[in-house]
């Protein structure tokens, strides 16, 4: 299975929910691989403990290959040469690097937005591949959607989100009919959520009457998210019988129900 985790918006918790799912069907066994896409790199270094800073061993290196032609047409190595291990079990990444910034607009002009899916197709030994994005529809996030099967929806219960979640869905209904018939919007995920609080309830009932689709798990805020951020250890390993974590592993058993 390969899902994406998007949102146009900034902040809403892409990295955190990507690693933090990745982390748990890690732990059930399933060989899994994060792909980072966000040139600021959050979950290379929530994994790995650091940024990756040589561009040849990060996901960079594959967009750099992909622009390449040579004598005997494209030099692409793949993916598998840029895959890395991390410090648990069964989980794996592609870092991201700065040097996507400036590959984007070559990319984009020549229309290399199918590259990532038919790597992928090509890549075995993977159960599981989650793809962290940047907050915005580019040709990086793009290239996501159209390589994924399931797509995930971070909403930090913000009213300028909600408002921004209807021209996400229209994009996303622009990609699966332009681009990826066989992309589904698997659901969204509340984020942030205040219990006691009224406007993220008032929020969540108001996008439920609107028909999206809201997932039953909710995840609350709390400082061991950033204490997790700062042992670069998913919540699994460093709080697994915190509330947050059995919040995760709900939100993961809801979504592979």
């Amino acid at each position: 299975m390969r899902r994406v985790i998007f949102n146009q918006k900034g902040g809403v918790g892409k990295s955190t929910i990507t690693c933090n799912l990745a982390a748990i069907s890690a732990s059930e066994g399933r060989k899994t691989l994060v792909i980072d896409l966000d040139i600021q790199g959050n979950a290379t270094q929530y994994l790995l403990g650091k940024k990756e800073t040589n561009s040849d061993k990060s996901i960079a290196y594959f967009f750099k290959e992909a622009l390449s032609l040579g004598l005997f047409g494209s030099q692409e190595s793949g993916l598998g040469g840029l895959i890395q291990k991390t410090p648990f079990a069964n989980l794996h990444v592609i870092p991201a690097h700065p040097d996507l910034e400036p590959l984007h607009g070559r990319l984009e002009s020549r229309y290399k937005i199918f590259k990532l899916r038919d790597a992928l197709n090509t890549l075995e030994n993977f159960d599981d591949v989650y793809i962290d994005t940047p907050p915005v529809l580019n040709f990086y996030s793009q290239s996501a959607l159209i390589a994924s099967d399931r797509c995930l929806i971070p909403f930090d219960c913000d009213a300028f989100a909600k408002d921004a979640l209807y021209s996400l869905m229209q994009s996303l209904a622009e990609v699966k009919a332009d681009h990826n018939e066989a992309l589904e919007i698997e659901g969204i995920v509340v984020n942030q959520f205040q219990k006691q609080a009224n406007l993220p309830a008032q929020l969540v009932e108001e996008l439920i009457k609107a028909g999206h689709p809201v997932l039953k798990s909710k995840i609350s805020p709390s400082v061991k998210v950033r204490e997790s951020h700062t042992h670069a250890q998913p919540l699994i390993h460093y709080a697994p019988n915190h509330k947050l974590a059995e919040e995760f592993k709900a939100l993961y058993a809801e979504i592979n129900a």
